[in-house]
Formats: structure tokens, sequence, C-alpha cells
């Protein structure tokens, strides 16, 4: 099993895997509570990214490419054991698109259902690359951004050390981001499902994700913005149509 994957709650008789992909800035500590919120045939794996938690001694990603090769190993891992559900929330939506394209185009087993989080569509790269969160952003800035949208929490804040952590990490994924270049045509045949929060900061992102679905696609509006509200975003898998007891396959 692949270093970069934490496991919350081990499930080895499970038939399915939920691997998530954080968002920019992020870890897995976000996304660990969820493991209760699944049906009990389901097994929750969370990619790490290079530079933080458990592989803070491996160097940040050098490029978006290496990201996502990095994440390509981890999945691989996955797809060995069982089938599984791909979500990515904000930047991991992307990461999750891009490796769903490699899967498909032959670089292993694709998912059952990818599942794209409070994220515009890649095609929209050269727009965000205009507006914050930048890694040009002074540390100032950065860090009101990731407060007013709920990604740090007050007892982060009031620590120095904990903020400038954060603040190296965030920037690193800003740097990867703000490499990344869609490739028109792109799309995947992979099941596809948009979640997003009616007051997230998003143009139209159901209209602009579903050009990129050659399959099937289903885009569903939450509460809240870019984490939702609290109570959504805990039990966020069970807004996973692939999830459903009738969605098992």
């Amino acid at each position: 099993m692949s270093r970069a994957l934490f496991h919350p709650l081990p499930r080895p008789a499970a038939g399915r895997t939920l691997l998530c992909l954080s968002f920019c800035g992020g870890g897995t500590a976000s996304f660990r509570p969820w493991a209760e919120a699944l049906p009990p045939d389901v097994e929750l794996a969370l990619y790490c990214y290079p530079g933080r938690e458990g592989r803070y001694t491996v160097p940040f990603a050098a490029d978006w490419n290496a990201l996502v090769e990095d994440a390509l190993t981890a999945v691989r891992s996955v797809a060995a054991t069982r089938p599984y559900v791909l979500l990515g929330h904000s930047m991991g939506a992307w990461v999750g698109f891009e490796l769903t394209c490699r899967l498909e185009a032959g670089a292993g087993t694709p998912p059952q259902a990818l599942v794209v989080s409070a994220s515009d569509s890649p095609t929209r790269w050269a727009e965000k690359s205009r507006r914050s969160p930048r890694a040009s952003d002074t540390d100032e800035q950065l860090l009101t951004w990731m407060s007013t949208v709920g990604q740090l929490a007050p007892e982060v804040l009031e620590e120095p050390d904990l903020c400038a952590m954060a603040l190296e990490v965030f920037r690193a994924d800003l740097r990867l981001s703000d490499g990344y270049r869609y490739r028109e045509g792109l799309a995947v045949r992979t099941p596809l499902q948009v979640l997003y929060g009616v007051d997230d900061d998003l143009d139209a992102p159901a209209d602009r994700w579903r050009p990129l679905a050659a399959g099937e696609f289903r885009a569903d509006e939450l509460p809240g913005g870019h984490f939702y509200t609290p109570k959504v975003w805990a039990r966020l898998p069970e807004s996973v149509a692939a999830l459903a007891p009738s969605a098992a396959r």
C-alpha cells in the first residue's frame, strides 16, 4: 500500500473505496471524520500531497505533472484492491480530473465515478490565475482568504508558527495550480458529479463542467460556501451519488 495514503478507519472487508484528494494547502485531517459517514461497505482512503503531515520530509512536488504522477501511484494501489470512487475538493478536483483522464488513457483502472467538489472547471485555468488566492499574494491576503472560507481554524491563526507552516504549504500548492494548463478537448467518460456550495464564489460550475463529461453527468447544489456548512461538510459523502446503496456494483 502506498505510503501517501491514509486510512482513518480500515475496513478490510469493504467492497469499495472512496479516495479523496485535498484542497490547495490541505492535508488529510479535514477529511478524516468522513469515515463515520460512509456506508459500512465503503472504506475511506485519503491521499496526502508531498510536504505535509506524514510526508513532511518529502519535498513539495516540483510541478503539476510531478504531483499528478505521485498521486497516480497512490491511486493505482487502491485500484489494485477494489473498485473505487475518486473525490477531489477545490484543487483536488483538477487533480482528480487529470488522474481520471490518464487512467482512461491506459495508465490504470479508472474510478467508478469522479466527484468534483467546490471547483471551477479546469477550462477556467487562465481566469483562476488572475484572482486570489495567488502565490504572489501577501501573507496577510492569504491568511485572510483561508480564514474567510473556513480553511484555517481560529486556533491556528493565534499561533505564528502554525500560520507560517500553513502559508508555506499553501504557497507551494498555489505555485503548482498556477502551472496547470487544460488541454483542449479533454473530457472523461467516467460518470462525473459536480458538488458546489450555493454561496461559493464560482462561475456557474455545473455549466462549466458539463462539456468535460463524455458520459453520465449530474450536478448538486449544497448549502454554504467553499467548504459548505459544517453540518454538510461533516457528512459530505452522503451527497455522493455513486456511494448510494442503489449505485453499488
